[in-house]
């Protein structure tokens, strides 16, 4: 089973904001839901392009530093 992480990285790079709302509904990261949210609010609603682009960024920017994170640490559990 996929973390959460690799869902919502999955979700993000293929434009599947159902599948992303639903996951922001059901993490137990609260950071992530939040990011997830502010993205999908600009999204939806924003007519500035780079709120979109930013919101956007700093979501992948989470994902990215949370898989990482959980690789290390569980590698670092292993040994």
């Amino acid at each position: 089973m996929l973390p959460d992480y690799e869902y919502a990285l999955n979700y993000v790079l293929w434009g599947r904001w159902d599948d992303l709302f639903t996951l922001m509904i059901r993490t137990n990261d609260d950071m992530l839901g939040k990011k997830i949210q502010l993205f999908l609010n600009a999204y939806y609603y924003s007519s500035k392009q780079k709120e979109i682009i930013d919101t956007h960024d700093e979501l992948l920017f989470y994902i990215d530093h949370a898989i990482v994170s959980s690789t290390i640490h569980s590698h670092t559990m292993h040994v």
